[in-house]
């Protein structure tokens, strides 16, 4: 059995960052003014850089085959998800306009990037990472579309909002590999891209830790939505999760990215999902807040049973 330390260490420097951005954040140094402004120039500049940069030249993504199943999974997995929380949000007595739907979409949903990322590369290396990239394709067309449908009782989804700068910038790498131009961006071009796009998960990761201690300041917690998500996110989700990454025909890279997205807390996005669309962001951000906590703790063991069980084998520094 691969021991869970090793894995907890591997994945220790994430929540390092996170722990530094709530220090930030409290002591003033990261003020709450300045969280939007980053957070943009993260998403929508870094993050692009950094995904374009690790797609170039991986060897994982060149088959066709490989990119559809990425996306179908990544789309799949949120659907499951938001089903197991519905499920279980009627099981704690949830019910429709008192949260239920924002609880399934809140523990139904993995953090599939700022978290993920780091994680994936640092037990998995770069060829993983590129398809977690085309991956999370999948994963952001679920949230803003079943998503948006289960929030939005007005029905419409914001077709819009999925074009953003990650898809654009897995759709621009996609399109180099395919036509083999990656092997020409070379220089300082290509240097450049790769310095810029060095600090979006750092970054992003300590902004992603200021939001949750302002988070957590404004929501006071119940055990109910908080111990249910923690058991929706990081127990019964994993074991879906993880029973279709042993049995599921696909490709190894993929049974990767599966056991790391069973590990994933919550994301953020279903708090945004819940404010613009009438739903109860009180819950999601006690979902997000609780899932992060706790997952310290669970990410190693879910990540070394499944690598254990499903017979894959961690690149441990």
């Amino acid at each position: 059995m691969i021991s869970h330390t090793e894995v907890l260490l591997s994945a220790m420097p994430v929540y390092i960052l996170i722990l530094m951005g709530v220090v930030f954040r409290w002591t003033g140094a990261i003020a709450k003014e300045h969280i939007d402004g980053i957070t943009r120039l993260v998403y929508s500049v870094l993050v692009p850089c950094f995904i374009i940069d690790k797609i170039l030249g991986s060897e994982s993504i060149k088959a066709g085959s490989i990119i559809f199943s990425s996306i179908a999974l990544g789309f799949g997995m949120i659907a499951v998800g938001i089903l197991i929380g519905y499920l279980f949000g009627w099981l704690i007595g949830l019910e429709k306009g008192h949260g239920r739907r924002t609880f399934a979409l809140a523990s139904g949903c993995q953090n599939f990037g700022f978290n993920a990322a780091p994680v994936v590369e640092i037990l998995w290396g770069g060829g993983a990472l590129a398809i977690l990239f085309v991956h999370n394709i999948g994963v952001e067309v679920a949230i803003w579309s079943i998503g948006v449908l289960i929030m939005n009782e007005h029905g419409g989804i914001p077709w819009r909002r999925i074009i953003n700068g990650p898809l654009i910038a897995v759709a621009i790498g996609l399109l180099l590999v395919a036509t083999n131009l990656d092997a020409h961006c070379t220089g300082p071009a290509r240097k450049a891209l790769s310095m810029a796009g060095a600090g979006a998960f750092p970054i992003g990761i300590m902004i992603t830790g200021s939001a949750i201690m302002d988070l957590a300041r404004t929501e006071r917690p119940t055990w109910k939505i908080a111990l249910g998500s923690v058991v929706v996110r990081l127990m019964l989700v994993p074991a879906v999760f993880l029973v279709l990454a042993k049995f599921l025909p696909i490709a190894e890279g993929l049974r990767q990215i599966l056991v790391v997205q069973a590990a994933m807390p919550a994301a953020m996005a279903p708090i945004l999902l819940a404010r613009i669309y009438g739903g109860r962001p009180g819950i999601a951000v006690q979902v997000v807040v609780a899932t992060t906590v706790a997952s310290l703790f669970t990410l190693p063991w879910v990540i070394s049973l499944g690598c254990s069980w499903i017979g894959l084998k961690p690149l441990l520094p």
